[in-house]
This record gives C-alpha cells, sequence and structure tokens, in this order.
C-alpha cells in the first residue's frame, strides 16, 4: 500500500527546516540542498512543494506572519484598548529565539520585495492587518481614557509599528552575547507617552 503523505504537513516541515537554515547560514547561503537535508528529505522531494528557494520563502513569510498572528489571537483574546496594544505588542517584538529566528526569515523577505510587486504586495497586505489591530486598539484605548495624547491614532499606529519592525532587525542583527536588548523597556516608554 502507497504511504500516504500529508502535504501540508510536509510544507510545514520545510519551513521549520528553513527557518534553522537561515538563522544559522542566512538566506543568500542557504541552500534547497540544505533545507532538504535539515529537514531529512531528499533534494528532489522539496520540487514538488516549493519548486525554487524564492517560493519557499514567500511561503515561509506567509507562515511567520500567520503563527505570530495566531500567537497574537490567543494573547488578545478577551482583551481591549491598551491590554490588548501591549499583548499585540509582545508578540511581534523579538523577545526570544522563536521570535528572532522568524525576524531572520522576514528581513530577506523585505530584501527581496523591494524589487519585487508580488512580494511587496504581500508585505503591504500583512502590515495594513497589523495597522487596523494597532488603530483599533489605540481607539478603544482612547475611548476609554487610556490614551490622552493629541497626536492622532493614525500616527501612533505608524509609530508603533514602525518601532516593532525595526526592533526586528534589531534583534536579527545583535551579537549572540547581547540578549537583553531593552525593548520591552521601549515598548513601555512607547505606552507611557500615549
Amino acid at each position: 500500500m502507497p504511504k500516504i503523505v500529508d502535504h501540508d504537513e510536509r510544507r510545514l516541515e520545510l519551513v521549520d527546516a528553513t527557518w534553522r537554515i537561515i538563522a544559522r547560514l542566512g538566506i543568500e547561503s542557504a541552500t534547497m540542498r540544505q533545507i532538504a537535508m535539515e529537514a531529512g528529505f531528499a533534494n528532489g522531494a522539496l520540487k514538488p512543494y516549493f519548486p525554487t528557494k524564492d517560493t519557499l520563502l514567500e511561503f515561509a513569510f506567509g507562515h511567520v506572519f500567520n503563527r505570530t498572528n495566531q500567537r497574537i489571537g490567543a494573547i488578545t483574546e478577551g482583551k481591549s484598548g491598551l491590554a490588548a496594544l501591549r499583548a499585540f505588542c509582545l508578540e511581534v517584538l523579538p523577545l526570544d529565539e522563536e521570535r528572532v529566528n522568524e525576524a531572520r526569515i522576514v528581513i530577506p523577505f523585505w530584501q527581496k520585495a523591494i524589487n519585487d510587486p508580488q512580494k511587496a504586495g504581500i508585505h503591504r497586505e500583512s502590515m495594513e492587518q497589523w495597522l487596523a489591530a494597532i488603530r483599533r486598539y489605540l481607539a478603544e484605548a482612547r475611548q476609554a481614557g487610556g490614551v490622552s495624547t493629541a497626536v492622532a491614532d493614525a500616527i501612533l499606529a505608524n509609530q508603533l509599528l514602525n518601532m516593532l519592525l525595526g526592533a526586528q532587525v534589531l534583534a536579527a542583527l545583535a551579537s549572540e552575547d547581547r540578549t537583553d536588548l531593552g525593548l520591552e523597556d521601549q515598548l513601555e516608554g512607547f505606552l507611557a507617552l500615549l
């Protein structure tokens, strides 16, 4: 009887292997052969799932974004306003090895998105979702009296998103001996200014 293969599970195994390789070697040094070996597959086994490294990178970015959103959904459930905003930000900030590795996937994706309209569109759509959530939490906080600054919520949302994305770059480029980047304190400082 032929072996039944769960294609979605295999794609996720390949994405996880991609993260590990990129975290160790960087995107440019990661080859399809290395990714296949890391996942425990023959090199040719990747082609049906990801014909090119580029398609694998797109899928990996989508998976990182979806995983982050799942964590955000779980942690913000039942929260609103500043509590939801703080929880959202803490899930995006690269505060542990998993999220630093996610940043190491996202950053090369951004580099490729500069000259690739399809990847740029994926990034834009993802960031619009996050901005919408941030604006919603800010509006809830303002209505509850937790935000009193005269700065418009749309500007605050963009500032906060820029801070979160910049934190990913900082964490991805930090030396291994520098584990505390003060990101939580910076977030609390930003929220205190509201």
